[in-house]
Parts: C-alpha cells; structure tokens; sequence
C-alpha cells in the first residue's frame, strides 16, 4: 500500500496552520474568534505579539483537528528581539503544512509580494479583512488586484471580524487541505503552550492595555511560579523594564498603576482558568534587556 493510500484510508485530518501577516493585521484578533476564546494577546499596537502560540480547534463536520500557529508580524528590524520575533515568522513557514495570510483591505499589495518572496510556496489561504472599513466598490477593486496572484492562493476569503463572518467557511476551508493524519493532542486540550506562558501574555496584555505607547515595547514579564489548586491559582511574576523612569510609570503614584495592570491581569486569568486568582507584581531594571542574549533567553525567547 503506497503512502497516498495510507492517507486515505484515515478518517481524521490533522495539521499545523501558522496565522501570518504584517505587524497588526489583525492576526490574534482573528484567532480569538475562530477559537472561540481569548487566549492569544490583542493589540492595536504592532508587534504585541513576540513568540508563537499554539491554540487547538477541531472541526468534527470533517473529522478534523486544526492546530493554530500565531505568529509575530513579518517584518525587518535590527534589534535583537526583532530579529526573533522575525525568525519565530519564518520558523511557522517552514514547520507548518498550511497557512492564513492575513491582508487588512488597506494593505499595499506589496506586503503580500513580500510574503510571497519569504513563503517557499507554502499553501495559504489568503484573508482579506477589515472589509467593513471599505465600500463594496473598493472591496471588488482589491479583490481584482489579488486575482493577480491566483496561482498563489487556495482561496480568498474577504472577512470582517468586527461585523462577525462565517467561521465555519474558514474552517471549512482549511480542514479541507490538511493531510489526513491522527490528531496530535487529546480532544480536552485547548492550547498545548505552557500554562505560565499563557498567564505571561496575558499580564503583557493588561500592560498594553494600562501604558502610554513607549513603556511596553521596553517592558516584559517572567512568570516565576504558577501554584494550580484545584479553586485557585497562585501566580508570581516580575515585569521588567529597561530605565527607572519606566519603572516609575509601570508603579505609579502610591503604586496605582501596578495595582491597575495586576487587576485587569486578574480578570483576564480568572475568565481564562474559571478560578479565583492571586497574582503578585513586582517590577525590575534590566538595562539594555532586549538587547542582550542571555538575558531574552532568560525570560523565554529561546534564542537557538
């Protein structure tokens, strides 16, 4: 019996689909709702996300487990955590058996092209979001412009996230081109990541959320301990910043702001485990953190 045949006599498909595109397009936002869950970080800022995460949808209408990759946007920059977050994009191009590209509708065309020149033929769905932003004529123009590369796609799907869209479509269409194989993780398993990496993003999150542009791209967080009880999880961890003056702002007045970030923090954990929640904050100086190799190393960047 040949591999095809193999294949075929499987009843599940099986795949690893990385979720890539341009620096905030969108990407964890579009992963949420195909989840169903809020589990990967959310920004209106670019470069919110630095490290791959991986969340696990099934599609039981084809027998099918979907295995997301979200990846950090594509792009080129010199600092060292960048270059990082660049090589975790080309990583998922390289290990994953399909892909959504995702293009907002005001993108330049050349975004793509650059994807194109980066993605060694990988096969990818091409998503064109953010379609509430524009009029039907200016949606059937862009759709023209993609046309171009029809050769290059296996479909395009114009989504609006913000309006809702069709979620089985999309799932629909990516079970459709995975390769039959077993499913790589128990059906209960939501993300195969680390629970502390998890609970990291999330305290990154309310850092975006709570801070002036600057402080967060200075700022990260180590998860020290994470205690499961079976109703609560104990949570220690330091967010770490490059100057004392940010460290100023991360505090605040009286320890406001510490207090305001470990509160969303807490909320978004707690809505996440479905248990109470203890989390304690502190925040330290590391200068020149993101520029040093050891130290990224040290707070999870896995830098080989």
């Amino acid at each position: 019996m040949d591999n095809t045949t193999q294949d075929n006599a499987l009843s599940t498909r099986s795949g690893f689909v990385a979720i890539l595109g341009r620096p905030n397009a969108g990407k964890s936002t579009l992963l949420n709702h195909l989840l169903g869950e809020r589990i990967a970080l959310v920004s209106h800022k670019a470069n919110a996300t630095r490290k791959q995460l991986q969340v696990i949808v099934p599609y039981a209408p084809m027998k099918a487990q979907i295995v997301f990759v979200d990846t950090p946007g594509i792009h080129h920059k010199e600092r060292l955590l960048n270059q990082y977050m660049l090589a975790q994009s080309l990583k998922a191009i390289s290990d994953c058996d399909l892909a959504l590209y995702l293009a907002p509708i005001s993108d330049e065309l050349s975004y793509y092209e650059h994807f194109l020149s980066l993605s060694g033929g990988l096969p990818h769905l091409l998503v064109l979001s953010k379609i509430d932003t524009c009029s039907k004529e200016q949606l059937l123009a862009k759709i023209a412009q993609y046309q171009a590369y029809a050769k290059d796609f296996l479909a395009l799907l114009p989504i609006s996230v913000k309006k809702g869209f069709d979620r089985e479509l999309i799932l629909k269409n990516i079970a459709t081109h995975l390769p039959y194989a077993p499913f790589f993780y128990e059906d209960n398993i939501l993300s195969p990541t680390a629970l502390k990496e998890i609970y990291k993003e999330m305290i990154r999150e309310s850092l975006f959320e709570n801070l002036s542009d600057e402080i967060p791209y200075e700022a990260d967080v180590i998860v020290d301990t994470c205690k499961e009880d079976v109703k609560m999880d104990r949570i220690y961890a330091r967010v770490i910043v490059e100057k004392e003056s940010q460290k100023a702002m991360v505090v605040g007045k009286g320890g406001s702001s510490i207090k305001r970030i470990g509160k969303l923090a807490r909320q978004k954990i707690a809505l996440f485990s479905t248990k109470q929640v203890f989390l304690r904050l502190d925040v330290e100086v590391h200068r020149g953190w993101s520029k040093q190799k050891d130290m990224l190393k040290k707070i999870g960047y896995d830098f080989v």
